[in-house]
């Protein structure tokens, strides 16, 4: 059976392992930070 924990856990490594890989490109991280600064506006 595939649990809610067992989900968040493996949403947890995908996010790692994306934060690991953004960290050797420091070009591709400034690109993604522009690109999400609107939406964060618009939440509100």
């Amino acid at each position: 059976m595939y649990t809610i924990e067992m989900a968040y856990a493996h949403m947890r490594q995908l996010q790692e392992l994306a934060n690991r890989s953004r960290a050797h490109q420091p070009a591709a991280a400034k690109r993604l930070d522009k690109a999400r600064k609107p939406l964060t506006g618009k939440k509100r």
